[in-house]
């Protein structure tokens, strides 16, 4: 089966590719007349309204085109920080943007607990269906950056399954293995192709 990924990050793309070309899934990037189409985030609540946004964005794009027909993946993730009510939630991407990773930094202090957990959630629409899989990383923030693999908050980010380094430490197939997003899309790909008993 092939993908398309409703996404402008190749990272993403890169890890998807990888994590689902294992279940027999070939993932490309959403291209219109070449380029990563600019969808909108809504400001929501919750991770999973952003994806079904996105999905029907990516949706309304392919309409009449050759790629009408194509079986479509959105994705939605964010960083939930408990000492900060779940901060930045569903606005990582633009906290990522605008403060940081040392921002992220500079709110945690010596008191706040550091517990914290990635949250993804993947959305694959397929002949008028929209199926989703949810993944969870649990961790706690690193007291200061460390790793250049990666993206996003990655490397501040140590995940409880891990061996203590950062995701941003970790090679792609060692990070895609315990990731929140490769969770998902097991989760999701396993609602498209049961595995047989």
């Amino acid at each position: 089966m092939h993908i398309l990924f409703a996404t402008g990050n190749k990272h993403k793309v890169s890890e998807a590719s990888e994590i689902l070309s294992h279940l027999g899934y070939g993932v490309e990037q959403l291209l219109i007349r070449g380029k990563a189409p600019e969808l909108i985030e809504p400001q929501a609540e919750g991770i999973e309204e952003v994806a079904i946004s996105k999905i029907k964005q990516a949706r309304e794009l392919v309409m009449g085109t050759e790629l009408e027909g194509s079986i479509i993946l959105a994705e939605d993730s964010g960083l939930f920080i408990d000492s900060l009510g779940g901060f930045p939630g569903p606005y990582s991407s633009y906290v990522e943007n605008t403060i940081g990773l040392p921002g992220i930094l500079q709110l945690m202090t010596p008191e706040t607990g550091r517990r914290a957990e990635f949250r993804a959630i993947a959305a694959v629409y397929i002949d008028g269906n929209i199926f989703f899989g949810n993944g969870i990383c649990e961790g706690e923030i690193s007291e200061e950056i460390s790793g250049e693999m990666g993206f996003g908050f990655d490397p501040i980010f140590i995940p409880d399954d891990g061996d203590g380094r950062t995701c941003g430490e970790m090679s792609s197939m060692e990070k895609s293995s315990i990731s929140h997003r490769g969770r998902a899309l097991k989760a999701v790909s396993e609602l498209l192709n049961p595995p047989s008993k």
